[in-house]
């Protein structure tokens, strides 16, 4: 099969199209042709070798640091070392085409979307890995995966909508159940016109919460569009633009200068939640405003149980809208990820391998 594989630490020249061997299939395993894949920042972080404690900028500017990028880092990946040469890819639709043993049939056949954070040792174990990161992915014609994380959808979606799902809006429920999101709220939301940001806006207000959103220029009337009440430039100055203790709950995959100010916004014992950094890893904490006013801090990297469940249930019944900006075939996935770095899109950039 045809797939881009992804050689080491390094810039656009590590990621390689060509053939490789089809996946073999264990017992409780489902072989999936991948019909759509979204380009996500965890796939370029990785590439970067972004998650290393000796990385200490957002994914921009790491990006563009060729001679860091091009360090091989052994702790460069989420948990372990990335298993380089592999696939990587996060989110998958496709079309089930055949199990492994001891595994139930009836799903072949099936549309589905596969759930990229899977935890291994149950939930009651924080553990968990992901496809894409930790073991091959959907950047192929074909993908293997546990069997149950394959969940058959029921819906009139294009496969290229169904694509642009799982890993954005997988972590934007996951953040919004993780620091109970309730009914009257005031949510921020930073980053609001990129995948996950776009998502946790139409998660919140689906919660019936009030939402402000973040976006760079020329991207308000989009947010606006999808559901926020209100809408600050990135630019602008937060605590300036909305005054302290405003906000019930900041949901921030930004970081970066704009922490400390977060904090200031949140009311007594409000919360702020967070899957990502790309603006930047390191931030100030005044640990005064944080004890003083009672605030919780939530990271979220494994999704709890009813997260992807919820996910499903939200497509089939129409309760949320996909923002694909742009499609790709999976050979242009430089492309794609050069384009996607310039933030200039609204939504998700989507895959589309050959067949």
């Amino acid at each position: 099969m045809k797939a881009v594989v992804t050689t080491g630490n390094g810039g656009f020249d590590k990621l390689e199209y060509r053939d490789v061997p089809d996946p073999v299939l264990r017992k409780g395993e489902a072989l999936i042709k991948v019909l759509a894949a979204g380009v996500n920042n965890t796939e370029i972080n990785t590439r970067l070798g972004w998650y290393s404690p000796s990385v200490r900028t957002g994914t921009n500017s790491t990006a563009n640091d060729h001679e860091l990028s091009e360090i091989q880092k052994s702790d460069g990946g989420w948990h372990e070392s990335t298993p380089f040469p592999f696939i990587q890819g996060t989110d998958c639709c496709g079309r089930v085409v055949a199990v492994g043993d001891e595994t139930d049939s009836r799903i072949v056949g099936k549309r589905v979307l596969v759930r990229p954070c899977m935890r291994p040792d149950g939930f009651e174990s924080m553990r968990n890995i992901w496809m894409g990161s930790d073991f091959d992915g959907a950047f192929a014609q074909f993908v293997k995966v546990p069997a149950n994380e394959a969940f058959v959808v029921d819906s009139n979606w294009t496969d290229i909508e169904l694509g642009s799902i799982p890993c954005s809006y997988g972590s934007a429920e996951n953040m919004l159940h993780r620091a109970k999101v309730a009914r009257g709220e005031h949510v921020l939301v930073s980053g609001a016109s990129g995948g996950v940001g776009s998502a946790a806006l139409q998660l919140a207000k689906l919660r019936g919460a009030s939402v402000t959103a973040i976006v760079g220029a020329g991207k308000a009337e989009q947010a606006i569009r999808i559901g926020a009440d209100r809408v600050i430039d990135r630019s602008a100055n937060l605590v300036s633009a909305l005054g302290e203790e405003t906000i019930d709950v900041v949901v921030d995959n930004v970081g970066g200068d704009s922490f400390a100010s977060m904090l200031k916004l949140l009311r007594r014992g409000g919360r702020y939640v967070s899957s990502g950094a790309i603006g930047g890893p390191l931030v100030n904490l005044d640990l005064r405003e944080f004890y003083l006013k009672d605030l919780t801090l939530v990271g979220c990297t494994a999704w709890d149980e009813p997260v992807f469940g919820n996910l499903i249930s939200y497509i089939e019944h129409n309760r949320i809208k996909p923002i694909v900006a742009k499609t790709f075939a999976l050979r242009d996935i430089a492309e794609a990820q050069r384009e996607f770095l310039e933030k200039k899109h609204f939504g998700k950039f989507v895959l589309v391998p050959e067949h």
